[in-house]
């Protein structure tokens, strides 16, 4: 076995469960934080299975073997060397450790040119302040009518809501994968043949029952922290927002970007919309979640940066591989 195939190896195993464990709570987050109570963790983890099999199959299949939706276009295949396997290895500490980094800057940016990591960071910027202000205007109007910190939902509707997040999860899975895989396939060849898209589904597979087995871990604390997220009601509407921003930037163009920013922006939009309507949750209470969430994302953009420097102006030139 060469050194090259065991970085590969190494690296796509070690970026599968980091963006997984990482970034997936941005999307099942909701889903078992309003679930868990009612079914079985394996229950919700082979609903999240089957739509994730359906999504990367016909990723797969409508791409010409291609499973991250084309959005590893403007970043080509390169040889896996040992640098490589250390952006997902520098993820994973992080996320043990509950910091919801952009796993689209750590992993992306020990491959991409520095031209393409600042278009990245350019595009997820945009996306965090569309989102916060999306969610921001949202949560205004639904404030008008429902008070999610406090207001029960009416038993006629009880069963709606309960079986929208279902729906709305499903969705946001599938538009989140679109974009996200592209994190892990950076390993891989841009086309694949079915032998290898078995191996990657059963992998998937078995990370995301690990997922729903430790209830999201420690970076699900993300999510608690805001409120009403155990709520179906709440969950349904952050689900459909977020999804419609997130298949805004899909169709928008091929560019990678990193969700991470965009949720952590609609979660600051909604925060900030419920303190102005509700009197009695101020803005001092919110602050500190904000900021907190903030701080932690800029800590995964340094090392990002801070890794594509190192690759391009330390490694690389000194031959280090």
């Amino acid at each position: 076995m060469t050194l090259t195939l065991i970085y590969t190896i190494v690296g796509f195993a070690l970026a599968g469960y980091s963006v997984i464990a990482n970034d997936s709570i941005q999307t099942l987050g909701t889903f078992i934080a309003s679930k868990q109570k009612w079914f079985k963790w394996y229950t919700l983890a082979s609903a999240a299975s089957f739509v994730m099999i359906l999504a990367i199959t016909w990723g797969w299949y409508s791409n010409a073997g291609d499973i991250s939706y084309g959005r590893l276009t403007r970043i080509p295949f390169q040889e896996i060397q040992w640098y490589h396997a250390v952006a997902p290895g520098i993820l994973l500490v992080l996320t043990r450790i509950g910091i919801p980094v952009s796993t689209t800057f750590l992993v992306l940016s020990a491959f991409a040119s520095t031209v393409v990591l600042e278009k990245m960071l350019m595009k997820s910027v945009v996306g965090y302040g569309l989102a916060a202000v999306a969610a921001y205007i949202c949560w205004i109007v639904v404030s008008k009518f429902i008070n999610e910190k406090f207001d029960e939902v009416e038993d006629k509707w009880i069963g709606f809501w309960r079986n929208s997040v279902w729906v709305t999860s499903a969705w946001l899975w599938w538009v989140w994968l679109s974009h996200d895989v592209a994190n892990i396939a950076v390993y891989l060849p841009r086309q694949i043949d079915v032998n290898l898209l078995l191996i990657v589904l059963a992998y998937f597979t078995a990370l995301l029952f690990y997922i729903f087995y430790i209830n999201g871990g420690t970076i699900q604390k993300v999510v608690l922290d805001k409120t009403g997220t155990r709520y179906a009601r709440s969950a349904t509407i952050i689900n459909v927002i977020y999804a419609a921003v997130l298949y805004y930037f899909k169709e928008l163009n091929d560019l990678p970007m990193s969700t991470t920013w965009v949720f952590v922006g609609l979660l600051c939009g909604r925060e900030l919309a419920i303190s102005t309507m509700n009197k009695d949750y101020k803005f001092k209470y919110v602050f500190p979640l904000i900021g907190k969430d903030f701080l932690k994302m800029t800590v995964g953009l340094t090392v990002s940066v801070a890794i594509v420097l190192a690759i391009h102006y330390i490694i690389i030139p000194n031959n280090w591989f």
